[in-house]
């Protein structure tokens, strides 16, 4: 459930400071949440007015008072049981066993930088100029245990232009076929198993799609995880 959250608060987030006119999307966001300015001003620790000229426009939200605002409407949802967080996530709550963890770069990396954070090395595909943007960590074994192929190509959807990181992996080769008949293909994948190799099979598609291929040698998942986190928002 709090892989969903993540990603619904990011979303709202994100929304917000790309948006124009800032207010008017807090605004927007407030009411699809249902709530009050009263009740979003209290849960913030601020007074009425001030949430109401940051939606008029009379004041312009800094990444704080937007950090703020967003952890407003999820607590008071949560308070609810997660109703609207719920809808606006959709299938990621059903997977989300699945997922380790998925997170946004502070700012784009490149593949190389992303093959240091990992302990990585490249054993195929295009590597080349592009920007990773963020990551996505799966739980290889859950994922094909509890996601159908619509799940997949659901969360395929959230992966473009970012790291797909597959764990608990053995040799690489259902991921690649996966990425393989995926509408949208992350920036570059990697895996991370006990057996540290490679099925030919997973290479020549690597190849094919020319997506960089890397095989981490960190210790543990929990050390992948935490050296993405150290570059994420």
């Amino acid at each position: 459930m709090w892989v969903a959250v993540d990603v619904v608060a990011r979303r709202i987030a994100g929304d917000i400071v790309m948006s124009d006119s800032p207010g008017a999307a807090m605004r927007k966001w407030r009411e699809i949440f249902g709530f009050t300015q009263s009740e979003v001003a209290k849960a913030m620790a601020v007074a009425p007015s001030v949430l109401s000229d940051y939606e008029k426009g009379r004041r312009v939200p800094g990444t704080k008072f937007i950090k703020k605002f967003v952890e407003a409407l999820i607590r008071l949802d949560e308070a609810r049981g997660f109703p609207t967080v719920r809808k606006l996530a959709g299938n990621l709550i059903l997977f989300g066993q699945a997922i380790i963890d998925i997170r946004e770069f502070s700012q784009p990396l490149s593949v190389g930088e992303v093959v240091e954070l990992v302990k990585g090395v490249v054993v195929s595909g295009i590597v080349d100029d592009r920007k990773v943007y963020g990551y996505t960590v799966l739980d290889s074994v859950r994922a094909i245990t509890s996601m159908s192929g619509h799940d997949f190509w659901y969360l395929m959807g959230f992966t473009s232009e970012r790291v797909l990181v597959f764990t608990r992996v053995s040799l690489g080769r259902s991921p690649m076929v996966a990425v393989r008949v995926a509408p949208v293909k992350p920036a570059m994948i990697v895996i991370h198993g006990p057996r540290r190799r490679v099925d030919p099979l997973a290479i020549i598609l690597a190849e094919r799609e020319r997506i960089p291929l890397v095989v981490s040698f960190a210790e543990s998942v929990d050390e992948i995880v935490e050296s993405l986190r150290s570059r994420s928002i």
